[in-house]
């Protein structure tokens, strides 16, 4: 495994997207332990993309337009509503002290959706995994598999580590209302962009 797989797999891990919002939002509403599990949930949705590129379904999205178009905006619409929620303190930053199973399911069920829906991470194993894997090497299917999982552990680490730092900063920030309303408001402005990002992407 090279170095430079690392370091780039380390570069896009850290970069802000939908899970790392989304996990440090759960981290400051809902404390470290959810921060936590949103960072496992957006590891989850990640895996069905990780399938795919290693099956060959991602070659089939990339050539299906209309495939990649409903996947896509299938996408944004779910980023505009976390973002309409978000606004109104009814979504991820929606601060719940009690860890409920309902509580759990939702932050489960909004991470896994929110990489679920995202048709580049699919694009981005296909296109990203080949190229440390050298061509016509034996067992290209089992090194693939082992940089995914690779990627997907960084992934959650680095999710992880932004869900602690989010909970250590929970008791000063629920502390001051206002500043807590514009946190929301800057991570549901967040949500929005994403979805134009999104949006304006080709395959």
């Amino acid at each position: 495994m090279s170095w430079s797989f690392l370091v780039t797999s380390f570069v896009i891990c850290v970069t802000p997207g939908i899970g790392a919002l989304y996990t440090m939002a759960a981290g400051l509403a809902r404390g470290t332990r959810a921060g936590v599990l949103a960072a496992f949930a957006c590891t989850l949705g990640t895996v069905p993309h990780a399938v795919a590129a290693l099956t060959g379904l991602a070659a089939v999205l990339h050539a299906s337009g209309v495939a990649f178009q409903a996947i896509k905006y299938a996408g944004v619409a779910y980023l505009l509503w976390m973002a309409w929620s978000t606004w109104r303190d009814t979504g991820a930053l929606h601060v719940d002290t009690a860890a409920s199973p309902a509580s759990v399911r939702s932050v489960i069920g909004t991470g896994i959706t929110a990489n679920l829906l995202n048709p580049k991470l699919t694009l981005f194993f296909f296109a990203f995994l080949p190229q440390f894997v050298p061509a016509g090497s034996d067992g290209t299917l089992a090194r693939m598999a082992a940089l995914s999982a690779v990627f997907m552990v960084m992934t959650f680490v680095t999710f992880a580590a932004y869900a602690v730092a989010a909970g250590a900063l929970r008791d000063r920030v629920l502390t001051r209302p206002r500043l807590v309303t514009r946190i929301r408001k800057v991570f549901a402005t967040s949500f929005v962009l994403l979805s134009a990002r999104l949006a304006v992407q080709s395959r």
